[in-house]
């Protein structure tokens, strides 16, 4: 990220907290404190409710990349109705986020429904052309054991952690500049048959499109790769400082190289059953001993999902869940293109695939590539 400047501190935050209307005036107290905490000495603007901010987005005039937080009060069951008044008013109103930089504050009464109620949101938010930071979440459990780690580090007590952990996120989402360069490395990683896969092909042709790029490939099929078994967190600590893993293998020989030179990474992903393959999975989970000692804001996350029959939403909000909201790589607005294709082939006769081959490539370009002679 590049430094943060005067004009970074006169941002306005739009801070949208969804309110069931028949709770209105019952106010979530642990919540409101940890917001009042993060909003401190920062420019800012509420909305409570779905129509608000659709108000505001038609009639915004602000010129430049708007910068916006999400805070879900999600109570004992998961469920606010404004949150889906919310999610249905961003899936029908196509671009309106385009150009926003966002993260999430989601606090409940349970220590269920906090991940899931934001990685949903954040998927459609993305849909909408906004962007997220890298670990654009912060989590208020209902009992808080998730700050346990993050309290101690800090110094604090389970509170404290929560409210300095959305203080922290709020600075970031004001500040966020993702840098790019003239020649950025592209990564991408695979686990397919390049002879019949729809995603494949897809790949093929986006990287057509894209010029003035470094890129690499790198196949994880059977037999290549072994899942993450759990090491004791000083064993994995212990390889991960040496850019290394107890497993070793191709992720240490090939893919953790390759992720470390990289700008930017495309997971290149078909959907067979509701979710990542397992050679993919496994590249996440052993991802982590590099994750020890290396964050990835500066990494940005693309995908190609490919359903036979349909669920690329939830391999896309798996990517999410795992790889931008755990290991912290930056979330570009329309990280994913998503098709649905069964037969070999199908997919590049899919209506208006070549128009939409052009957008993806166009959003990898426009997030990567600085098109000018500096280099930042």
């Amino acid at each position: 990220m590049l430094e943060e400047t005067g004009q970074d501190r006169n941002r306005e935050l739009t801070v949208v907290m969804p309110r069931e209307r028949e709770q209105a005036g019952v106010e979530n107290a642990r919540l409101s404190d940890v917001l009042d905490y993060a909003l401190k000495g920062k420019k800012s603007r509420i909305f409570y409710s779905a129509d608000e901010l659709k108000t505001y987005l038609k009639n915004r005039k602000s010129e430049g990349k708007g910068r916006i937080l999400f805070v879900l009060s999600l109570g004992e069951c998961g469920i606010n109705l404004e949150i889906i008044r919310l999610i249905r008013f961003l899936r029908e109103s196509g671009n309106i986020l385009e150009g926003f930089i966002g993260g999430v504050i989601a606090d409940s009464k349970s220590d269920l429904y906090t991940k899931s109620a934001a990685r949903e949101l954040v998927f459609t938010a993305n849909m909408a052309g906004c962007a997220f930071v890298g670990r654009p979440l912060v989590e208020g459990t209902g009992t808080l054991s998730n700050f346990s780690i993050v309290a101690g580090n800090m110094g604090t007590d389970l509170m404290g952690a929560y409210r300095q952990s959305a203080a922290i996120l709020t600075e970031q989402i004001l500040t966020e500049e993702f840098q790019r360069k003239k020649k950025p490395g592209l990564l991408a990683l695979h686990a397919s048959s390049h002879r019949t896969s729809n995603t494949f092909a897809l790949w093929d042709q986006v990287k057509e499109r894209l010029e003035g790029f470094d890129i690499r490939e790198i196949g994880l099929r059977n037999g290549t790769l072994s899942d993450c078994s759990g090491c004791p967190y000083k064993m994995c600590l212990h390889f991960g400082e040496q850019g290394s893993c107890f497993y070793g293998g191709v992720m240490v020989e090939d893919v953790y190289p390759a992720v470390k030179q990289a700008d930017g990474i495309v997971m290149l992903c078909p959907n067979y059953n509701d979710a990542l393959s397992a050679n993919l999975t496994a590249f996440i989970n052993r991802l982590t001993a590099l994750f020890r000692t290396t964050r990835f804001y500066d990494k940005a996350l693309f995908a190609i999902v490919v359903s036979g029959y349909s669920g690329s939403d939830l391999v896309a909000e798996q990517l999410i869940a795992a790889l931008n909201m755990n290991k912290t790589f930056y979330l570009p607005g329309h990280f994913a293109m998503m098709e649905t294709a069964n037969d070999p082939g199908a997919a590049m006769a899919l209506p208006g695939i070549s128009e939409r081959l052009d957008e993806f490539a166009a959003r990898i370009q426009g997030t990567l590539q600085h098109s000018g002679k500096e280099v930042y």
